[in-house]
């Protein structure tokens, strides 16, 4: 039996933060101060992350599902209309058209990019369409060309699930400010982290209002002021709303975040670089160069493993790197697979051939900026180790 190519008392633990002593500082900024809830540092986030996207409104919530939900209810969505979606993505991004009320629709995704693919959705869109909920996967930008147009054509709502997506842009425009609504993760592996957390992008002041105030209870917005050194301040309940608010031990996380996003994202990109060129050999399918004129925000780097060409299944390279002592990850089975979602809506994973054939295949090898140089050099070893590449 070989020597693993790291000990077991040193597993290379897949998506680990890079947290640094700012952030810590700010967190103990807040527990000093008293205030752990939704606060200033929460609205301090919001307005740092307006502007780094360059959008009108921004407002923080507990996480991207709730992000998604949130926007779905803010578009007016109801019971019986339908929403197109991607099958390849996290089970959060159905699971929330489903809590909004709404029906998903699946529509393929292109076996390049891994992204929905336009002609899919427009072949899955019927009388009952109401919204289209794309997914920027990995971190590489959806045609928004082609998106955009069709869901102008349909008047349809357009929906962004950007979890993977902060520094992606298309033309120079941002992901998440394409549509009427973008939303945004900071869970632990994601590139802005704050553990849990959430962001929702508008150009629509009326939609910014009602999201804030959703997230909170239904309570009027800015709520949180109640307990403020202004004076207590009444609030009212406008609607039944939810508890999907952001604290500020959380954002006090994120501020410094995105003050380094892109010395952060510099660093994946690297990785993602390193990555191509040293396993340009191996007898597995590397993602797709980055398209002209947009920016791929490195979130994710996979491998497609064909059994039939590795001569090796995905899942026992999975179970190869983890005998090195490498984390990695698998993002995702294709929707269809789950038990759930087949006997819900009768759905069959040959529906969607490409998402199948990519969820069965795929893998994600460490990407994060807290990487060192011989951590990433232990992925490539392994990874040639494993995949009989030497």
């Amino acid at each position: 039996m070989s020597t693993p190519v790291r000990p077991h008392d040193d597993f290379l633990v897949f998506g680990a933060p890079a947290i640094d002593e700012a952030e810590i500082g700010e967190v103990v900024d807040s527990l000093r101060s008293g205030w752990l809830g939704t606060g200033p540092k929460v609205a301090r986030f919001e307005a740092d992350f307006r502007q780094y996207k360059s959008a009108e409104f921004a407002v923080a919530v507990g996480s991207c599902t709730a992000a998604l939900h949130l926007s779905m209810l803010a578009a007016g969505l109801a019971p019986g209309d339908e929403v197109v979606t991607t099958p390849m993505t996290f089970c959060a991004t159905v699971n929330a058209i489903i809590h909004a009320g709404a029906t998903p629709v699946l529509a393929d995704v292109d076996p390049v990019s891994m992204n929905i693919d336009p002609a899919a959705i427009e072949a899955a869109i019927s009388g009952r369409t109401r919204a289209v909920l794309i997914v920027h996967f990995a971190g590489r930008s959806c045609d928004m060309d082609g998106i955009c147009k069709l869901c102008e054509r349909h008047s349809l709502t357009l929906i962004e699930d950007c979890a993977h997506a902060i520094e992606t842009t298309w033309h120079g425009q941002p992901a998440g400010t394409f549509g009427e609504l973008g939303c945004f993760s900071f869970y632990v592996t994601k590139n802005v982290c704050t553990g849990e957390g959430g962001m929702i992008l508008t150009a629509n002041e009326a939609y910014a209002g009602r999201l804030k105030t959703l997230a909170l209870h239904g309570m009027t917005k800015d709520a949180w002021k109640r307990f403020s050194d202004e004076g207590h301040r009444h609030y009212y309940v406008a609607e039944a709303g939810f508890k999907y608010n952001m604290t500020d031990i959380q954002a006090a996380l994120g501020i410094h975040q995105l003050r380094r996003i892109e010395k952060n994202w510099q660093r994946r990109q690297s990785i993602w670089t390193r990555y191509q060129e040293a396993l340009a050999d191996v007898p597995a399918t590397r993602p797709a160069a980055v398209e002209a004129e947009t920016r791929h925000a490195c979130h994710l780097y996979t491998l497609l493993i064909d059994e039939a060409a590795a001569g090796i299944s995905r899942d026992a390279f999975l179970d190869g790197m983890t005998a090195e002592n490498i984390g990695i990850g698998v993002h995702y089975l294709s929707i269809p697979e789950h038990p759930y979602y087949q006997e819900r809506f009768s759905w069959h994973p040959d529906a969607c051939p490409a998402a199948r054939r990519i969820g069965r295949q795929t893998v994600s090898l460490p990407l994060s900026p807290a990487l060192s140089d011989a951590d990433v050099d232990d992925v490539i070893t392994a990874t040639r180790k494993v995949l009989g590449a030497g």
